[in-house]
């Protein structure tokens, strides 16, 4: 079948509607927005430390490593909530989940403002990584319940650039706040964000509308969801899945949840203003290049692994000039490029889940994406705890301590090379017993 016959024939199915799909309509979006509406106060808060780390290290009086320990916990809680999560959602329903999401994210921002030590700073960022944890998966099950299906990409892409919004929040207002009116009014008055949502939810969000309720969730023990796991794990469009965004995700994520304010202050020279406003520009490239990216893959499936290692090169070389520019500080346009560079890192991991979606059934979605994700999650707590390490141990070299960029994406890179084409064949075999059965199959 020639691909302007396929692309046709997705177009055309693409308009119909399945039978027992939601309606959607105002009504969908109504609550759909009061879902997605948690997951933007959730990022605000997850990303309210990239702001922050100067004032955390002088406030708790703790070296770079004692710093990056924040953000490590609070993605290492994030990334093992996710299959979890996932498995809470079948069984409780969204808005069940996303009230615990919200009540543990609120008290976790707002026992930071108030914590007087080290110790229950480091316990209130893991409280907010375990409710922060329970909001992306659930806003993708409740447009999954409101919409019709053909708008399930849309609807995941217009979640993802919410959430890019709340990052940008943080970035303008909340830095503004912490250095306006001090850290724990800052901490506590953004916390009213969520008490706000929470209401907000309680009094409008439904998990379905009414007619389609999901087929009950039956139990099936430990070793059903050991098994779910393991033959996830065996496709290797999944582990493709998991490198790819282990690979592409996490310089951004680094630069944006800790270490891009002190490196441009510290090493760079600029001031926090400046600073930023350069965190400012990686989120605002994120979000252009996300709409860019995902009508290409929409259209030319087979740029997939060219984007993602597209972006993996840029991003090296780029961090390279910088590092190693021969001057005590690298010119103002490098540094914007190397912000723009940044801002393609978001939008190439979402890549990863378009090769572990093709190669698992409908019933492993929810198990394969959980792996997909976690990849960029421990990659990046990797590098927080090593940029950190290393700018103490090198009295605060961050060309040394960057370099753990390096390492990581060059383990990314290998895996990505090692199972390309593996994944790519079993997903072709796929798509060919899928036609086969369409053609052959009687309705």
């Amino acid at each position: 079948m020639s691909s302007s016959s396929s692309s046709s024939a997705s177009s055309s199915s693409s308009s119909l509607t399945l039978p027992g799909d939601p309606p959607g309509g105002r009504r969908a979006v109504m609550v759909w927005s009061v879902g997605v509406s948690v997951y933007f106060v959730a990022v605000i808060f997850r990303t309210s430390l990239g702001v922050a780390g100067l004032d955390a290290a002088d406030r708790f009086h703790v070296n770079a490593s004692a710093l990056s320990t924040f953000s490590i916990l609070q993605l290492l809680v994030y990334a093992g909530m996710q299959i979890p999560v996932g498995l809470m959602v079948d069984r409780l329903g969204t808005k069940k989940v996303l009230t615990f999401g919200v009540v543990l994210f609120t008290i976790g921002q707002l026992g930071f403002a108030f914590s007087p030590t080290y110790g229950t700073a480091l316990a209130s960022r893991a409280l907010l990584g375990c409710g922060d944890a329970m909001t992306f998966i659930s806003v993708l099950r409740l447009g999954s319940r409101w919409f019709p299906a053909r708008r399930g990409p849309m609807v995941a892409q217009l979640a993802g650039l919410v959430g890019m919004a709340g990052n940008l929040v943080s970035t303008l207002v909340l830095a503004r706040l912490l250095h306006g009116v001090g850290w724990t009014a800052a901490f506590a008055g953004s916390s009213v964000a969520g008490v706000v949502v929470l209401v907000l939810m309680l009094a409008f969000l439904k998990d379905h509308p009414e007619g389609h309720e999901p087929e009950p969730f039956p139990h099936r023990g430990a070793a059903y969801v050991r098994r779910q796991i393991a033959a996830s794990w065996r496709e290797p469009g999944t582990r493709l899945g998991l490198w790819v965004h282990f690979t592409t995700q996490f310089p951004a994520m680094v630069f944006l949840l800790l270490w891009g304010l002190p490196f441009l202050v510290e090493a760079q020279g600029l001031s926090r203003a400046t600073a930023g406003e350069l965190l400012t520009l990686v989120v605002l490239s994120n979000m252009l290049i996300g709409l860019v990216y995902g009508q290409i893959v929409a259209r030319h499936h087979g740029a997939r692994l060219p984007l993602a290692l597209g972006t993996v090169l840029s991003t090296a070389v780029v961090w390279a000039a910088t590092l190693a520019y021969p001057a005590e500080h690298a010119p103002m346009w490098l540094l914007v490029v190397l912000c723009v560079v940044l801002g393609a890192c978001g939008p190439a991991s979402m890549i990863g889940f378009d090769f572990a979606r093709p190669a698992n059934p409908p019933e492993r979605q929810g198990t394969a994406s959980g792996i997909t994700n976690m990849g960029g999650f421990v990659a990046s707590m990797t590098t927080l705890f090593a940029v950190g390490v290393l700018l103490d141990a090198t009295g605060g070299s961050y060309t040394v301590a960057f370099s753990a960029v390096f390492v990581l994406q060059a383990l990314g890179l290998s895996q990505i090379l090692r199972l390309r084409r593996l994944a790519v064949r079993r997903e072709r075999e796929r798509l060919v017993a899928s036609r086969v059965e369409t053609v052959h199959v009687p309705a």
